[in-house]
């Protein structure tokens, strides 16, 4: 339980490291390698974490509200149930990670890549999602009321009970996804590109579907 409150860490070596439960909020770990690392239950809440290297971490049950992880490598890292509400993870690597159950709420996500991550069960209420990279990723039964998912790349994603009301898809990519029993109601999907996709069971009254293809 180490008390790190606004401690600098900047480009320490932390690979594999036990900080479970540790006090980090407001901490500087800009560049620090957290490969492998175990931070189950840290509060790591307005700490400043950019392009640091931390695949295959653990934060599950972590507090990462108001952290700034842009640029940051969490590939294949565990953030299930996590709550990173506010949080900044544009251009941010978490391809392959888990984020089901996670709070993404209000969360800046601007292309960031989640390619076939667990984000199932989350909620992206108001999350910016703008040129995302979702390929392949489970978001089914995610909340994603009022998101801006303008130009995010959904090839193959799975959006099966999602709820996108009031959701921006303008230009999104959706080719082969998956939104069986989705709510679009009053999303906007001006152009975007629907062709392969699912919508067996979906919602979309008052969806705006011009020049959707």
């Amino acid at each position: 339980n180490a008390i790190l409150s606004g401690a600098d860490l900047t480009n320490a070596t932390l690979s594999g490291a036990d900080l479970t439960n540790a006090t980090l909020n407001s901490a500087t770990l800009s560049g620090a390698n957290l490969s492998g690392a175990n931070l189950s239950g840290a509060n790591l809440s307005e700490a400043i974490v950019v392009r640091v290297t931390a695949d295959g971490a653990d934060f599950s049950g972590a507090n990462l509200t108001g952290a700034q992880l842009f640029q940051g490598n969490l590939e294949n890292a565990n953030l299930a149930g996590v709550d990173l509400t506010k949080a900044q993870l544009n251009r941010a690597w978490l391809s392959g990670a888990d984020l089901s159950g996670a709070n993404l709420s209000n969360a800046n996500m601007v292309s960031v890549n989640i390619e076939e991550a667990n984000i199932s069960g989350a909620d992206l209420t108001e999350a910016k999602l703008v040129t995302a990279w979702l390929k392949g990723a489970d978001l089914s039964g995610a909340n994603l009321s009022k998101a801006n998912l303008s130009w995010a790349y959904c090839e193959k994603a799975n959006l099966s009970g999602a709820d996108l009301t009031e959701a921006n898809l303008f230009g999104a990519y959706l080719e082969g996804a998956d939104l069986s029993g989705a709510d679009l109601t009053e999303a906007k999907l001006v152009t975007a590109l629907l062709r392969g996709a699912d919508l067996s069971g979906a919602n979309l009254s008052k969806a705006n579907l011009s020049w959707a293809y």
